[in-house]
């Protein structure tokens, strides 16, 4: 009966998928994947890395000096006194739980500055993902990257994730083109200049 009450949620879920696909196309995307790949995505993530550099270079500063006095009372573990083997000891437990805290500050902004980044670029990718769905008839998209989605099987020949990428950065640098478009007429100014010949 166990077995029974288990397979009968993922036949009803197949029979979906087989009424969904008579009704319509479908197709996978991997959402998280599309939005790092396409060129906003790999700017904004340049862009992040190097925010993030100089608080990274610091914390490992910190580690380094963490690792020099934990040296140093290892090799002086037969030569210092009591007191200095003491003192030093609890100067590398402060030191350890100061970098704690930085590191789990750092890892909360960098996750803060990830998620903003995301909803900012999903915003603009699914207007993408609904365009490219109304154009190619399409009726239902998965997001493969999400673990909540009820993914049974997926073929590669469904997968839009590529043509999404290329349709956003696409879209992006046609957004851009006015600012070279609205140089053409300048080009085309001293035509008048070129017409004088008939009044000789």
């Amino acid at each position: 009966m166990k077995s029974k009450v288990f397979v009968w949620p993922v036949l009803a879920l197949a029979l979906a998928w087989t009424a969904q696909a008579q009704q319509g196309k479908f197709a996978i995307i991997n959402v998280q994947r599309a939005i790092i790949s396409t060129k906003d995505g790999q700017k904004a993530a340049a862009e992040l890395n190097a925010k993030t550099a100089p608080k990274k270079r610091e914390l490992e500063q910190k580690q380094n000096d963490i690792n020099s006095l934990q040296d140093q009372l290892n090799k002086g573990a037969n030569t210092l006194s009591d007191a200095a083997k003491s003192k030093l000891y609890t100067t590398i437990e402060d030191k350890k739980k100061s970098l704690q805290r930085d590191v789990e500050d750092a890892q909360a902004d960098l996750e803060a500055d990830q998620q903003r980044l995301l909803q900012e670029l999903g915003q603009k990718i699914l207007a993408v993902i609904e365009k490219y769905s109304r154009d190619n008839g399409i009726t239902m998209v998965v997001d493969v990257s999400s673990p909540q989605t009820p993914v049974l099987y997926a073929s590669p020949s469904i997968d839009i994730t590529k043509e999404i990428i290329e349709l956003y950065d696409k879209s992006t640098a046609s957004a851009s083109a006015p600012s070279s478009g609205s140089a053409k007429p300048a080009t085309s100014a001293p035509k008048p200049a070129a017409s004088k010949p008939p009044g000789k």
